[in-house]
């Protein structure tokens, strides 16, 4: 499109269930290798699905400069604040000695961390003044202290983690989060894209975190038939587009790019790795819990990325698929690409991280856009594991198994969230 600017990437970082840093993600993806596992934050061994992709060993703490003034964080607060440093990091901004931080704006796709329900209950119990039939300010407070960390309890307020996002990088432009479930960094991403293109903003933080492993996350979804019970073999069981899928599997983790201008970037000589060419956000209007069951809103949210790329269908050279794992997604989402891409499906490669990392609910889709941008920095694209049997439903080249070199100049990364929130990005490769 004229009249607008362009808008580039120029740094990614991700804590991921396979790593906490670029390159160790990235080589375990393309090696097909997978992080589910037994739960170990809790005892979930009761549980229809005992099991999990968890983050392993992360401590955000070393990436930041803040830590005296963030006080306690939450798994979620740490996840994003180390991804975050990892973008800010690699986009070497703290060298960008002219960045005006009042252009520097944060677009946070967030789902609510873990509660502490025993803990809390109890500090208010023992705050509750009978009588007045009211908190007594005193008394909570001291149970607060006794009962729990007031800090990451407060980080179940995804504002907070925005507020701690601007205080360690000294941003003061726009600050906004969405919460729209297995979507929300997808649209943070896009968001923040036209925030930038609108002039609001020169540079944005954007992108997901989000943990619900937890007895709250987990239950929720074991009671919603959701998710994957093949306990006996974790690594097997998140297979998406297989004929024998049976629900997916809960990730964790954080994905965080920093978007700005072509123009900023090529002030700072920043190197780019890939441009945003396009953004399509829709909702399928149709119920709380399902997609639309042929893909409406999933298609138009392609059709609108493509539209606003200036592309044409036969331009896209890979699909980074929403691939969950669950009957009704894979099958609806093949609906919907062929909808979109007509017997240009057939020809166009596509896969699920999801496979390998699970599911990260808010941060999926940012995690997955990097996972796009780094297909086109090296060619090559990463595989959707355990696809030994393919759905006859699901009768798209979905790289099975293995990772495939491939010459790769457009993306698109989809996310189409629970109830039926539709975004899709287009990422294309950085000119020469």
């Amino acid at each position: 499109m004229t009249g607008r600017p362009r808008v580039v990437i120029t740094g990614i970082g991700w804590v991921t269930p396979l790593g906490c840093d670029i390159d160790t993600t990235w080589k375990r993806l393309l090696n097909g290798e997978s992080g589910a596992k037994p739960i170990e934050t809790f005892d979930g061994s009761t549980l229809a699905t005992s099991f999990a992709a968890q983050v392993q060993n992360f401590d955000p703490t070393p990436l930041l400069k803040t830590t005296d003034r963030q006080g306690p964080l939450s798994r979620y607060a740490g996840f994003a604040l180390g991804a975050a440093a990892m973008a800010w990091q690699n986009a070497r901004l703290d060298d960008a000695t002219s960045l005006d931080r009042d252009r520097v704006g944060i677009y946070l796709g967030a789902g609510e961390a873990p509660p502490d329900f025993d803990n809390y209950v109890a500090a208010n119990l023992a705050g509750w003044n009978p009588e007045d039939r009211a908190i007594d300010a005193k008394n909570w407070a001291q149970a607060a202290t006794q009962h729990m960390q007031p800090a990451p309890e407060m980080d179940q307020e995804t504002g907070l983690t925005l507020t701690r996002l601007a205080m360690e990088f000294n941003t003061r432009g726009p600050s906004s989060s969405c919460l729209t479930a297995c979507a929300a960094s997808t649209q943070a991403i896009g968001e923040a894209l036209d925030l930038i293109r609108q002039g609001h903003a020169d540079v944005m933080l954007a992108g997901g975190a989000h943990t619900m492993v937890h007895p709250l996350g987990m239950t929720g979804f074991i009671r919603l038939t959701a998710m994957s019970t093949r306990n006996d073999d974790p690594k097997a069981a998140s297979r998406p587009f297989s004929a024998d899928r049976d629900g997916f599997v809960m990730g964790e983790g954080a994905g965080m790019l920093i978007l700005e201008t072509e123009q900023h970037a090529k002030a700072r000589n920043a190197t780019i790795l890939a441009e945003v060419a396009g953004y399509g956000s829709t909702a399928d209007a149709y119920r709380l819990t399902d997609i639309h069951p042929e893909g409406r809103g999933a298609a138009e949210a392609m059709n609108n990325a493509l539209a606003d790329a200036n592309a044409k269908p036969q331009d896209i050279d890979y699909i980074s698929a929403h691939g969950t794992s669950t009957k009704e997604n894979d099958a609806t989402e093949t609906t919907a690409v062929k909808a979109v891409f007509g017997e240009h499906a057939k020809n166009i490669p596509i896969s699920s991280a999801k496979s390998m990392i699970g599911h990260l609910i808010a941060a999926a889709g940012a995690v997955e856009a990097i996972t796009c941008i780094l297909a086109l920095r090296d060619g090559v694209l990463p595989p959707t594991i355990n696809l030994n049997t393919p759905d006859p439903d699901c009768d798209l080249d979905y790289i099975p198994n293995h990772a495939r070199q491939a010459s790769v100049n457009l993306c698109m990364s989809n996310s189409f969230g629970f109830g039926g929130q539709n975004d899709s990005l287009i990422l294309r490769k950085p000119s020469s």
